[in-house]
């Protein structure tokens, strides 16, 4: 099958509503972190993508008819590259809000400190902290980076490949763009700071382990527009 729609958007974008958007479309299983939490054996895979630079990412995706937020969207130059004929979506919100959400949930202390010698632990420092350099508390740096990235994506991607998306615009801007009729139904949010932040106590509190993980991928709902 082959991914069809590249989501490029880090998390804390509103990658869990596209997620869910996508899949209300029509566009098929939308792979998300939530499904590396619910099914931890998966993230040895991304380990060795991120050991590697590449993945077996037929192997990966199948099933799937996009990905959105991490472990993707680390490899999105990857992806736009195997995936030729895929739409991209960078998801973006305001540099310090994002700064502000994930300093409190998925590159927060709490999950840090609770990810140390874990599967999770290792999957987390290869596909997200260590894409920052672990400067996760440095706001001008966390603000900086970015910025500069989702300038970067703007530059390498043929600007008719790509869609800069804020989740608050709604299915307009994303219907257009993939060319599929608007839901008569209000664009879903999922997943707010709040909810992450109880996910990622939960998560954490009594060790990491595959059970912990698959309790928390299975729970998240709620908006993620914050």
């Amino acid at each position: 099958m082959g991914l069809k729609i590249i989501g490029a958007g880090v998390g804390r974008t509103g990658t869990a509503s596209l997620k869910v958007a996508l899949e209300q479309l029509g566009t098929g299983k939308s792979y998300h972190m939530t499904e590396v939490l619910q099914n931890p054996p998966l993230g040895k895979a991304w380990v060795e993508a991120a050991k590697s630079g590449s993945g077996d990412w037929d192997a990966i995706f199948d099933g799937y008819g996009s990905s959105v937020d991490y472990p993707g969207c680390t490899f999105w130059r990857e992806l736009a590259d195997y995936y030729p004929d895929a739409k991209l979506i960078l998801t973006v919100r305001d540099p310090i809000s994002w700064y502000e959400s994930i300093n409190e949930t998925i590159m927060s202390q709490m999950l840090i400190n609770g990810a140390k010698d874990s599967p999770f632990g290792e999957l987390m420092q290869r596909i997200v902290w260590g894409t920052v350099d672990n400067r996760m508390e440095d706001k001008e740096y966390m603000v900086s980076y970015f910025e500069n990235r989702t300038q970067e994506i703007i530059d390498a991607i043929p600007a008719e490949r790509l869609l800069v998306f804020r989740v608050k615009e709604g299915w307009g801007p994303l219907c257009e763009f993939l060319g599929l009729p608007a839901p008569d139904t209000d664009f879903p949010h999922i997943n707010s700071r709040e909810e992450t932040k109880q996910l990622i106590a939960g998560l954490t509190s009594r060790g990491i382990s595959e059970e912990s993980m698959a309790a928390a991928g299975k729970s998240v709902h709620g908006k993620d527009s914050d």
